[in-house]
């Protein structure tokens, strides 16, 4: 085989692997949810572990702050889509989860990366104060 020939092959079966990684790579970023995902007690522990980057979002009907940051959990979870994944969970209706993390405010935002608690944020927050918190998660 020709130099020239050789270099066209491996410029091609480059090119193939490539597209492949790419394709892969979207598919992944398909798979992430868009909107936040309501979550129960016995889902959380799947949940935490199924996304690279969680958080999970932990309010009340009853409370006026969770509501008041629910359209901006919204806009987050479209806006990180295929980077971070928005769960919520009602603590009212999962007591089990609320206990376990320590849940004595809400809202609370709980942050796991693969798996593991490392940071809550207690409070309604403006929005771009939980961009730069999640910012610092991807960089």
């Amino acid at each position: 085989m020709k130099e020239e020939e050789l270099d066209n092959e491996l410029e091609r079966i480059k090119i193939k692997k490539l597209k492949e990684l790419m394709k892969k790579m979207n598919k992944h970023e398909e798979s992430f949810p868009t909107e936040p995902v309501k979550v129960v007690d016995e889902e959380v522990d799947d949940f935490i572990h199924k996304y690279p980057i969680v958080v999970l979002d932990c309010w009340a009907e009853w409370c006026g702050p969770c509501r008041m940051i629910a359209p901006i959990i919204d806009q987050l979870a479209k806006e990180y889509a295929g980077k971070i994944v928005f769960g919520k969970l009602n603590v009212d209706e999962n007591f089990e989860s609320a206990r376990r993390f320590g849940i004595m405010s809400i809202p609370t935002l709980l942050i796991f990366k693969n798996g593991e608690l490392i940071d809550r944020i207690v409070g309604a927050l403006p929005k771009n104060v939980l961009e730069a918190k999640l910012n610092k998660l991807l960089f």
